[in-house]
Formats: structure tokens, sequence, C-alpha cells
């Protein structure tokens, strides 16, 4: 979430961004000293060949693809709109109606789990 969210800064970048820039972006969202470069080149990597960043030729600089525009700007409004308010559905004084839609997403994930094989996390 918070590399989505770094990423979303990013937009507005006409010259690109460096491994470093991103890097602390990063750092600041998770609100850790400890997220290394390695870490950081590692992530840039997978944004890479996963299509949403694009390296700028001759040269360590990055842009947004327009799938990693429309993919950072998802996942920043899905966290904002949807997840923060699913996960205080727990609470006293979240609606009924909030508690049950959480209910009734966490069945499915879990059936689909299940259906997958995939064990559960600890």
């Amino acid at each position: 979430m918070a590399l989505a969210g770094a990423l979303c800064h990013t937009l507005l970048a006409a010259t690109g961004f460096t491994n470093k820039n991103l890097r602390v972006l990063m750092t600041g969202l998770l609100g850790t000293t400890s997220y290394s470069t390695g870490q950081m080149t590692y992530d840039l990597r997978r944004l890479r060949l996963n299509g949403l960043i694009r390296r700028l030729p001759r040269s360590n600089r990055y842009v947004l693809t327009d799938d990693g525009v429309r993919i950072a700007v998802f996942f920043t409004k899905i966290y904002k709109r949807l997840l923060v308010p699913l996960t205080a559905a727990d609470q006293a004084q979240a609606p009924p109606e909030l508690r049950a839609a959480l209910k009734t997403i966490t069945r499915h994930v879990d059936d689909y789990a299940t259906q997958a094989r995939l064990p559960r996390a600890s």
C-alpha cells in the first residue's frame, strides 16, 4: 500500500523518479528507517517487470506507465474508501451493514483460499 501511495506522489514528476527519490517517500509512508536500497531495487524491478513503470533510456530514472498510473490511483482510492472503513468494522461503533459486509468478504476470501488450497496465514 505504501508503494502505491509513493507512486501516486510521483504522478506529477515530469522528469521521472529515481530509486533514492522513491525510497525517501517509502520510508516516510512506512514510518521506518529500515527500508534499504536493496529493497527499493527489488520493488522497482518487480514494478518494471509487471509493466507498471518503465526506465527512461540512458538514465537511472523511471516513469509510471498508463497501467501504473491507473493501478496506483485505484489502490490508493480503495485503501481510503474501502479498506480503512472495513478494518474498523469490527469496532462497536461501526454500522451493522458494514460489519455484515466485512463478514461476507471474509467468508468469500476464505472460501477462495480453501478452493485454491492455500495454507492459512499464521
